[in-house]
């Protein structure tokens, strides 16, 4: 299952161009405008990506991201895919006191990007998900920058956090849609254990669902079996 517990995957981003609604209250929204984080949010760009297309560098345009250079270390949750846990709620105190920090390359050149040399002290993974972002919209683990960051806030519990940086892209809204399931299974876990086994249970239980929906649909004859003649 190693292909599908390593995610974290950077992807060009296209922003939509069109709005649509969302099924957050607009008290929730109110509140989200408030929900800027106070702990620190990283990045380091390797110039791979379009800067117009990409969220990480939208982010940090509006000043939501913090970018580093190559060899500057950064003390928070990283995401990446030479992590060797995965994040949990387990990880809510290193959010709250360091930050989180992403890796803005694109996933085509992930060999040559020296993201080793980074050594970060909590490299962190993220479990089974569905992107949202335009380019890559329904496909498992293809998440963009700000997709990565929203997701490691709502596991570890800042969930108003998370909405805050999402509503900042049109399409971002529907993240938490695709999986808002998912994503509280994660929350309600104890540690990077438990939400590996809960992933595992998830990706199993839609296979199952998958089999039995396949079974259920009608066997109906090929044309080259029927008959000419009524």
């Amino acid at each position: 299952m190693n292909d599908i517990v390593q995610i974290f995957h950077k992807v060009d981003i296209r922003e939509s161009s069109s709005e649509s609604g969302s099924n957050v209250s607009s008290s929730e929204e109110e509140s989200d405008q408030e929900a800027n984080p106070s702990f620190p949010i990283a990045m380091w760009d390797f110039n791979q990506c379009d800067p117009k297309k990409c969220s990480g560098r939208k982010l940090a345009r509006m000043n939501l991201v913090k970018c580093l250079k190559q060899k500057q270390r950064f003390h928070g949750i990283v995401l990446t895919p030479t992590g060797e846990k995965c994040v949990s709620p387990e990880d809510r105190g290193i959010v709250e006191t360091k930050g989180i920090g992403v890796v803005d390359c694109s996933w085509a050149r992930i060999d040559e990007t020296p993201i080793t040399a980074l050594k970060p002290a909590h490299g962190r993974l993220l479990p089974f998900l569905v992107a949202s972002n335009p380019i890559n919209y329904g496909k498992p683990c293809q998440l963009s920058c700000v997709e990565a960051i929203a997701a490691t806030m709502y596991i570890t519990g800042f969930k108003a956090e998370a909405r805050f940086y999402m509503n900042k892209f049109s399409w971002g809204h529907s993240f938490e849609e695709l999986n808002k399931e998912l994503l509280d299974i994660y929350a309600s876990c104890t540690d990077s254990k438990s939400v590996v086994e809960a992933q595992h249970e998830y990706i199993k239980k839609e296979q199952m669902k998958q089999e039995e929906d396949k079974r259920m649909q009608p066997d109906f004859p090929s044309s080259s079996d029927s008959s000419d003649t009524e």
